[in-house]
């Protein structure tokens, strides 16, 4: 299992780097300011950073529970993002539409096309955070020329 520090490293160079690409992005494909898209982003960074710490704690402690380790698949990489992203929808929805003062369809258009962004972004960002920072006990696996975990 990743450690406290670990997963809080995780989650804030997730919205961070998130929302240096959303902003810009948003702000050109939406047609609204860089500060409405900017502050609209911060709000969703802060729910989702805590959504994301809770999320992925849950994720790993299933995965253990079901499968006995925390290798993830591409079928369980995709499966991971569209869970993490359905349950920001319910969320944002309202709040967006409110912000915006857009109709509850405008909002929820908006709001696919932000998932839909924020679920190749997820996928992308967190096989490589794996790459860069692997599970300690995976990480010792594969140094064992037998495979067998250390320790």
């Amino acid at each position: 299992m990743r450690t406290t520090r670990d997963r809080i490293r995780h989650a804030v160079g997730f919205e961070v780097v998130g929302l240096l690409i959303f902003a810009p992005l948003a702000s050109w494909a939406f047609g609204y300011e860089l500060h409405q898209m900017g502050l609209i982003g911060a709000v969703a960074s802060l729910i989702a950073t805590g959504w994301n710490y809770l999320y992925n704690l849950l994720f790993d402690k299933a995965m253990l529970r079901w499968t006995g380790q925390l290798r993830k698949s591409v079928v369980v990489r995709v499966l991971h993002a569209i869970l993490f992203e359905l349950g920001l929808l319910v969320v944002f929805l309202p709040a967006l539409a409110w912000y915006l003062n857009i109709s509850l369809l405008d909002a929820l258009v908006m709001d696919i096309a932000v998932a839909v962004f924020y679920m190749v972004y997820a996928l992308v960002y967190n096989w490589l955070y794996d790459i860069v920072f692997p599970v300690p006990s995976l990480k010792h696996a594969a140094a064992r020329p037998d495979g067998a975990a250390a320790g």
